[in-house]
């Protein structure tokens, strides 16, 4: 007897006559003719060189050598099966992919992606962020979160987090010396900066202090630090780098822990913030992510 391993594409036909008890109901399970099914039967026979069924005059039967063999074949098969079912389910399942920038999906997105992902076992989603979300490419049925004016946004687009800045340190900041006693002891104190790249506006240190009148002169900006990524903003400030604008709705939860404290009065510009641009899809699960974004805005 040959010593070579067995061909396997057996297993299913064998499987199949042996769950249903005839070549005829096998065959037209699997969609094959009958004599082609009865060939592999003999041909897996011949290779075993022990007989598997026996023909009766309505079906077969199992020899104790084919019962032997069709416990660990239909193990294998339904094993075999099941991986299968749940590689397809995972290839079908949609992934969608929200583009938003760092600042917005590091301090509110991700924070709030649990409860979505408690909701939407099933739904896949991809976070792209990066500092120019409008200049990716994207498809119709990807998700945006800018920031912006309702201009910016465009038709649709519904505001998730309006624009209003607070001065903010951390606690030891303000414990080692007296806190700002008006908005131009600001132009005094060590600043931590968001640069800007774009062509998008938003409240800058400067823009702050010329809000109350405040002109702050070379001699008092030494010392000062930048950033081009608002989250090490905010990691600079809780490591007592200095003073920054802490952004509501992005900060809160470090304010209510205590991490950061609020050091001066706030400014606001409610026309301006975080708008989500509504796709053009009506995809059942891009609908869901985007109401749920809607549901979480303040």
């Amino acid at each position: 007897m040959s010593e070579r391993p067995l061909d396997l594409g057996w297993m299913r036909i064998f499987t199949e006559v042996a769950r249903r008890g005839s070549l005829t109901a096998a065959a037209a399970s699997l969609r094959l003719t009958q004599p082609a099914v009865s060939y592999q039967i003999r041909r897996l026979e011949d290779e075993l060189g022990v007989a598997l069924i026996r023909r009766k005059h309505r079906g077969i039967e199992l020899t104790a050598e084919g019962q032997r063999l069709f416990e660990v074949a239909s193990r294998s098969v339904d094993a075999i099966d099941l991986v299968a079912q749940q590689l397809r389910k995972t290839d079908e399942r949609q992934t969608i992919r929200l583009h938003t920038d760092y600042a917005f999906s590091s301090l509110w997105l991700i924070p709030r992606m649990h409860g979505f992902r408690i909701l939407n076992p099933d739904i896949n989603i991809q976070i792209v962020a990066t500092q120019d979300p409008l200049g990716q490419g994207k498809h119709d049925s990807d998700v945006m979160v800018i920031f912006g004016t309702k201009q910016d946004a465009g038709e649709g687009a519904v505001l998730l987090l309006s624009e209003k800045v607070t001065p903010v340190c951390a606690p030891a900041l303000l414990a080692d010396r007296s806190a700002p006693a008006s908005i131009a002891d600001f132009s005094r104190r060590k600043l931590i900066h968001l640069e800007n790249n774009s062509q998008t506006h938003w409240y800058d240190w400067a823009d702050y202090l010329n809000q109350f009148g405040v002109d702050r002169t070379p001699e008092h900006s030494g010392g000062d630090i930048s950033f081009n990524n608002y989250a090490m903003v905010v990691q600079a400030s809780i490591c007592e780098q200095g003073f920054a604008l802490g952004w509501a709705g992005l900060i809160d939860p470090l304010l209510e822990a205590g991490v950061l404290v609020t050091a001066g009065s706030s400014l606001d510009a409610p026309n301006r913030g975080y708008w989500l641009m509504r796709p053009k899809t009506k995809d059942v699960a891009v609908g869901k992510l985007t109401e749920w974004l809607i549901g979480e805005r303040q």
